[in-house]
């Protein structure tokens, strides 16, 4: 059961994560937070201690590559959070199909919006109000903790830990 609980929580908060990125624009800091405790809580039972070690090395190149790209307006911060606390959960395993992933879920993303926006603006009336009108603000902001979670929900089962509880 506890094998069950520790392996639900990081597809959890990645969903968790993707519904407020998508209906309101931001991601709490509790849940990069929760995420990031939870591994260190459970990380010594399943990780060798230098594996742990080049995890939070991932992680923190994560955090600083993700402030860059806030100090950029490419991403917002709470993205930047996100994907430093879903790499912490990937380490080098599985980082590159985590990237990959991310990459290709959020140029769907993109496109998806863009496409949509484009199709909304020929409307004679707003085609909604709330998450799904900001959502089709024709200059409006791209979600990217949707396809941050994709890319994770993806390649979690490549990492490490998920490895290393399932006994594989």
């Amino acid at each position: 059961m506890f094998v069950l609980i520790v392996l639900s929580v990081l597809p959890l908060l990645l969903i968790v994560a993707a519904i407020k990125d998508a209906t309101t624009m931001t991601i709490p800091n509790w849940i990069s937070l929760t995420m990031s405790a939870v591994f260190l809580a459970t990380a010594p039972f399943v990780l060798e201690p230098a594996m742990i070690g080049t995890h939070a090395l991932v992680a923190a190149g994560a955090l600083a590559a993700g402030f860059a790209m806030f100090s950029l307006n490419w991403v917002g911060g709470g993205d930047a959070k996100l994907l430093a606390a879903t790499a912490l959960w990937m380490g080098l395993p599985a980082l590159p199909d985590f990237l990959i992933w991310t990459g290709l879920f959020g140029g769907g993303l993109s496109l998806g919006l863009i496409g949509a926006r484009q199709v909304a603006s020929y409307l004679p009336f707003a085609p909604a109000q709330g998450a799904l009108g900001r959502l089709l603000e024709p200059k409006g902001d791209i979600p990217y903790g949707l396809a941050i979670a994709a890319g994770g929900l993806a390649a979690f089962p490549q990492s490490a830990v998920f490895l290393a509880f399932v006994g594989l």
